[in-house]
């Protein structure tokens, strides 16, 4: 069916004679004027009509698609662009935090910009609104946060996925919002990978079962009365294809191997998705055998269109398309000439419109590849009813119903979903509960709802500066505890510090994990868990004779031996989100513990793909009852990678590393990161999405940077664009250095390293200040710090 959908859709685009016509049921519809003559166009027939009507700077415009923090809705009523996005620090009115009502205004502004009458009967076709919400509508303070895919792979539900798809669907709604970029069907294969929680499963038929449940309940069921109609959104599945198989695990890697093998395991959830009527795939960042997914017409068209039947849009992801062999940002025919249709370009929008435009005309691309790709998304706006009428985003169904937005009942799929998604794996018998016991809890995650609900949480990275206040409605694991805990008559009382005795605590639940992350920031070179906090107070409460429950917050199965050898039972809860109580509801026995593994877990901690049993101290598909007390042997606490070394990294891929800081005038630059004392950094693209920093400085103000002691100089990547108005000087250790002649000279030159050793900066030492007397501003994207020759000199 999709073939035949792709096909009469390519004839009626390209206005073809003898072509048949497809006419969709439920359809929208055009009046087209021939003379006195007026017919009612549907299906096909008016997208061939409204593409015969279209300029070509118009049909262009179709195919970009900037972010909603480099336009304005003037913007979109000049270029009539046919879609926008909002990336991960992207907000109304620049703030990543603004309420509901400011995404839907916004929403409305955009609309009305793009449906506002152009001349001699050019059709104005109304733009639409892309967004990341892979956990929920994440993006919105006050929104149901869902665990992340890799707690739902454990859950082994797709009916629970497909009612969190649904719900998050009518979330979406509610702010005006059509088009959501999930889900993520990849199969990660290597958990060293920073997107792996992202992921369902090791296992493709895992990643293809849920994966076919989330397009359903995000568009629902095609043939059914609701489908793409209320309470519906496009679905995307993203990234084809490969994204979960790079060497070592390194976002936007590259994959190799034989073809076929690969498309085994890293295509075959994309057929399922598309039989349930998907409406658009994301191209991937990585490369299949050296070449880019972007630039590559033989996956892109002959296997996606061609093999696979897909007549759906294939959209570009943060400027992926400029990573092609050849191309820029603003230039790069090969990606549409590949079979990308929609280019996400989230700042350099204005010069890749106007290069398109003028490579159609000189002819490099072809007119008839331009209408193909506005035909598809023409197609998917068709399919949504977005062609349908007049209808702005504040006046369709459940726009606007505050009340949707963390509504209960979805608030309660969540809990259900936290509580299956929860994998026990230890259990000597603490387990479940006790009514009437004595709890403490500790742990810096106890009452983070940041850090349980991980990345793609109100901000790209998550955690950083988010404190429980921004998640209103939201739960954290330690509020679950009380509230549950009451319904047992049990006392839970927080020790942040582990201080109790076994007089005062029946037990003590420890919470710890990974910090936040996003993409390629989450990166590891190992997958041995280092932040002793939870160990620690695990000993802690041992030696005090307290029995422990360790509840670890991660996004992939972690080397945690020690953790697991110490506590007295042990719960890999992965990314609960916003409800908490779900925990709880395992750990007292409300909720059986169902959820079984859907990632090996690994006996070593060197990070090596595992993807079997074999090297697993967990294979897929493990977990135990409440019931089952059986003792867990002693675990090796051998680790190679904990005595290797720290790494010298202080900033790099757009984080700081764990033990630097940040700060101006005392005040903390989370991940080098905001705003304070007068300097102001965010997030820049170099390589990736914001893996850089600009930092601007007002005058007579300072970056202090601070990490783990070390020998060794500095080496830091830099940029200026203009030249400083007044000295800046650098600082470590009593010994200072005017480098603003240095930074004079590297104006406009890109990127430069800057070596710092004791031959400019005698007394280097763990902290390094940079001072300006004037406004200046520096690009950074990293900063190390590296052993050095006694004799190695400085260099700008």
């Amino acid at each position: 069916m999709f073939r035949r959908q792709w096909l009469l859709a390519t004839c009626a685009s390209l206005a073809l004679a003898g072509c048949a016509t497809y006419t969709d049921v439920g359809s929208s519809n055009v009046a087209a004027t021939t003379g006195t003559e007026t017919a009612v166009l549907s299906g096909e027939a008016q997208i061939a009509d409204l593409i015969q009507r279209m300029s070509l700077e118009r049909k262009v415009a179709q195919l970009v698609q900037p972010d909603i923090a480099s336009i304005t809705p003037a913007d979109v009523e000049k270029y009539r662009f046919g879609s926008v996005l909002n990336g991960g620090n992207s907000g109304p009115n620049g703030n990543d935090l603004a309420p509901a009502q400011e995404w839907l205004a916004l929403a409305d502004a955009f609309w009305e910009a793009s449906t506002k009458p152009l001349p001699n009967g050019e059709p104005a076709i109304p733009t639409i609104w892309g967004t990341d919400a892979v956990h929920g509508h994440a993006n919105i303070p006050g929104a149901t946060i869902f665990p992340h895919n890799i707690g739902l792979g454990a859950t082994g539900d797709p009916d629970l996925i497909r009612r969190i798809g649904a719900a998050t669907a009518t979330e979406i709604e509610v702010t005006g919002i059509d088009w959501t970029f999930a889900p993520t069907v990849a199969v990660a294969r290597d958990d060293r990978w920073g997107r792996t929680y992202e992921s369902y499963s090791e296992d493709p038929e895992i990643v293809a079962a849920m994966g076919v449940a989330m397009v359903e309940g995000l568009q629902g069921k095609p043939g059914s009365a609701d489908f793409l109609g209320e309470g519906r959104v496009i679905a995307t599945a993203k990234h084809f294809f490969g994204d979960g198989g790079t060497e070592q695990g390194v976002d936007q890697g590259d994959v190799n191997g034989d073809i076929e093998d690969l498309k085994a395991v890293h295509v075959s959830p994309y057929p399922p998705a598309i039989e349930a009527g998907l409406g658009s795939v994301m191209a991937s960042f990585n490369s299949i055998n050296g070449q880019k997914m972007h630039g590559n017409k033989a996956l892109l068209t002959d296997l996606l269109r061609g093999e696979m039947g897909f007549d759906g849009l294939v959209v570009g992801d943060w400027n992926g398309h400029g990573q092609i062999k050849g191309c820029t940002n603003t230039d790069c025919p090969q990606a549409l000439l590949a079979g990308l249709d929609v280019y996400m370009v989230p700042e350099d929008w204005k010069g890749l419109y106007e290069t398109l435009v003028k490579q159609v005309r000189d002819g490099t691309i072809p007119m008839a590849r331009v209408d193909e790709a506005v035909a598809r998304v023409l197609r998917i706006k068709q399919r949504a009813g977005i062609l349908d009428g007049e209808v702005k985003p504040s006046l369709r169904a459940n726009a606007g119903r505050w009340d949707k937005l963390g509504f209960a009942p979805h608030r309660a799929v969540a809990r259900e979903a936290v509580a299956k998604s929860m994998v026990l794996l230890k259990n000597n018998g603490v387990l479940p509960l006790k009514e009437n016991a004595r709890i403490t809890v500790a742990g810096s995650a106890a009452d983070s709802i940041a850090q349980q609900s991980g990345g793609w949480t109100l901000t790209w990275q998550g955690g950083g500066e988010l404190t429980n206040d921004d998640f209103p409605g939201a739960t954290s694991i330690l509020r679950g505890l009380f509230e549950v805990g009451l319904s047992v008559n049990a006392k839970v009382t927080l020790s942040p510090d582990g201080t109790a005795s076994a007089d005062e605590a029946d037990v003590a639940i420890v919470v710890f994990g990974e910090e936040p992350y996003a993409e390629f920031v989450g990166d590891r070179k190992d997958l041995a868990f280092r932040d002793e906090e939870g160990l620690a107070l695990l000993r802690k409460f041992k030696a005090e004779g307290i029995p422990t429950v360790a509840v670890f917050l991660s996004g992939r199965p972690m080397w945690v031996n020690r953790e697991l050898n110490i506590a007295d039972a042990f719960v890999a809860a992965w990314l609960p989100g916003s409800e908490g109580a779900g925990v709880a509801d395992v750990l007292f026995g409300k909720a059986p513990a169902s959820g079984r593994l859907s990632f090996s877990w690994p006996a070593d901690c060197n990070g090596k793909p595992l993807n079997g049993p074999d090297g697993a101290l967990f294979p897929v598909g493990s977990g135990r009852d409440l019931t089952d007390t059986s003792a867990l042997a002693t675990l090796s606490e051998e680790c190679s990678a904990l005595t290797a070394g720290g790494q010298s990294d202080w900033f790099a891929a757009g984080r700081l590393i764990e033990g630097v800081r940040a700060l101006s005038k005392g005040t903390e630059l989370p991940d080098l990161r905001g705003s304070a004392g007068g300097v102001v950094a965010r997030g820049i693209d170099r390589n990736a999405q914001e893996d850089a920093r600009l930092i601007q400085f007002g005058p007579g103000t300072a970056l202090d940077l601070s990490g783990p002691q070390g020998a060794g100089g500095y080496r830091i990547t830099y940029s200026v664009n203009q030249r400083p108005a007044g000295p800046v000087v650098l600082a470590s250790g009593g010994s200072t250095l005017d480098v603003t002649q240095e930074l004079s000279v590297a104006e406009g030159k890109g990127w430069r390293e800057m070596v710092l050793t004791p031959n400019c900066l005698a007394k280097l030492s763990n902290s390094l200040t940079i001072r300006s007397d004037a406004p200046f501003a520096i690009q950074i994207s990293s900063i190390a710090r590296e052993q050095m020759d006694d004799d190695a000199g400085c260099s700008f």
